[in-house]
């Protein structure tokens, strides 16, 4: 059974970067594949990972439910989706990736994606990790899409706002009892000093254990603002070094190790 991290919160505290940066550590341990799953509708994991996403998930669903009254002969509708998912499947060196992309639309979506997640999980038994990238905020806590996950990462900055939002994500999973071994915050985008005494009680107040810092890192900033993949980022990058020591704490606190 895959080790599955996944990565959570607000807007614009660089959720996406952490999580790219997570894949290229579990990738460069060397111990076992990685199966990448971008399931923000804004789908932009993928250029972080460098990977180029052909078809997502939303998009096989909605052509699946245009095109199941006109299915092949003898071709099933589950049939279908398991051939579709794997023309979804970007696949590269050490690390796979899966887009959920776009959300349900007019129709009836139920029985589609059952069978979705009946194959989503097949496939994962194939990969050592699982690092789940999920969309801003709370929604896919209340849609339960967050389930079955060994250690959650709830990214935040320093501000009050950012640590508000985690503390609500925390809640949250509480209040939908959701089948998450561990969960940790992860404060990204540090400066110097920063962690001053009201800083401090904004994070007690989350209810989450502070698994590690992400310094501010210009070489990182430079990659973003230049559209280039994390693979590019040098081994003493202060964000990558930082986020190598996450890891190891979460595989050996999460049990993953």
């Amino acid at each position: 059974m895959a080790f599955t991290i996944a990565v959570a919160g607000k807007g614009g505290v660089g959720k996406t970067t952490v999580a790219g940066l997570i894949v290229r550590e579990l990738v460069e341990r060397g111990d076992g594949p990685v199966l990448a799953i971008d399931a923000d509708p804004n789908t932009n994991f993928h250029q972080v990972l460098g990977l180029t996403v052909e078809r997502t998930i939303g998009e096989l669903r909605e052509e699946t439910l245009q095109r199941i009254k006109d299915l092949p002969p003898g071709v099933t509708k589950d049939q279908y989706l398991e051939y579709g998912l794997q023309q979804c499947l970007v696949e590269s060196n050490g690390v796979d990736l899966l887009a959920m992309g776009r959300g349900e639309g007019p129709f009836c979506y139920c029985a589609v994606n059952h069978v979705l997640r009946r194959y989503i999980d097949i496939l994962s038994k194939n990969y050592k990790y699982v690092v789940l990238d999920n969309e801003a905020g709370l929604e896919h806590l209340s849609r339960r899409t967050t389930q079955d996950v060994d250690v959650l990462l709830v990214i935040s900055d320093a501000t009050p706002v950012a640590l508000q939002a985690a503390a609500r994500i925390n809640r949250l999973a509480d209040e939908l009892q959701l089948r998450i071994h561990k969960r940790f915050l992860v404060l990204n985008h540090v400066s110097d000093g920063v962690q001053s005494g009201r800083v401090m009680d904004k994070i007690a107040q989350v209810g989450l254990s502070l698994v590690g810092e992400i310094p501010k890192d210009e070489a990182l900033l430079r990659l973003s603002f230049e559209g280039k993949p994390l693979s590019e980022l040098s081994s003493a990058s202060p964000a990558k070094v930082a986020v190598k020591e996450i890891v190891e704490k979460i595989l050996r606190d999460g049990g993953g190790s």
